[in-house]
């Protein structure tokens, strides 16, 4: 009799301790699976941010540049400048806003000193666009490499023009003028152009 009651009694805690192992292994199943989940998401992103990261390397070279997280970056704004464009056929003006991302505080203080002269190079460059010329984002580029050149211009440094190629026989020539141009456009002062304001009419 008293056997018989052991076993009896000793039956549910085996019972208990199955199903505290099976609702243990499913949870643990549930937590794995998530994890799996979460990884594969976030290499998935990563994967996709990489991939718009590599197009807009290839579209626009100029933003490939890596800025040192500890340097904080000098930011001269310039007053609005409003000019009439070179459009042929109806008269159109552009209102833009612009703002000089330079190396440091020191170009800064001289950007102020030649400010005429700046901002006269870039009222020039300016007036020389049509407005088909920045509607898009292509020509805001080439207008922001302009204004780059233009604004170090003023300030002195030497500054090449982008050329294109007419014949084969200056082809080498042309060559030997882009490697100078991107040798000196590493030592430009401004290493940034940023639009704050950009209205045609």
């Amino acid at each position: 009799m008293s056997t018989a009651a052991a076993t009896v009694d000793a039956a549910p805690p085996k019972g208990k301790k199955k199903l505290l192992v099976i609702i243990i292994a499913v949870v643990l199943l549930v937590v794995v699976g998530g994890g799996a989940a979460m990884l594969l998401m976030k290499k998935k992103a990563h994967a996709e941010d990489g991939e718009d990261g590599a197009d807009a390397e290839t579209s626009a070279p100029a933003k490939a540049v890596r800025h040192d997280p500890k340097h904080v970056p000098t930011f001269v704004p310039l007053d609005p400048f409003t000019v009439n464009l070179a459009d042929r056929d109806a008269e159109r003006y552009a209102q833009v806003g612009i703002t000089l991302e330079v190396t440091d505080a020191k170009v800064a203080e001289q950007i102020k000193a030649y400010m005429p002269a700046i901002r006269n190079n870039i009222l020039m460059a300016l007036a020389e666009k049509a407005a088909s010329q920045l509607v898009d984002r292509e020509g805001k580029a080439k207008l922001a490499e302009q204004v780059k050149r233009e604004t170090s211009r003023a300030m002195g440094y030497e500054v090449d023009e982008p050329e294109v190629d007419t014949t084969a026989d200056e082809a080498p020539k042309s060559k030997s003028k882009k490697k100078k141009k991107k040798a000196a456009a590493q030592e430009l002062p401004i290493t940034g152009v940023h639009f704050s304001n950009f209205i045609i009419q």
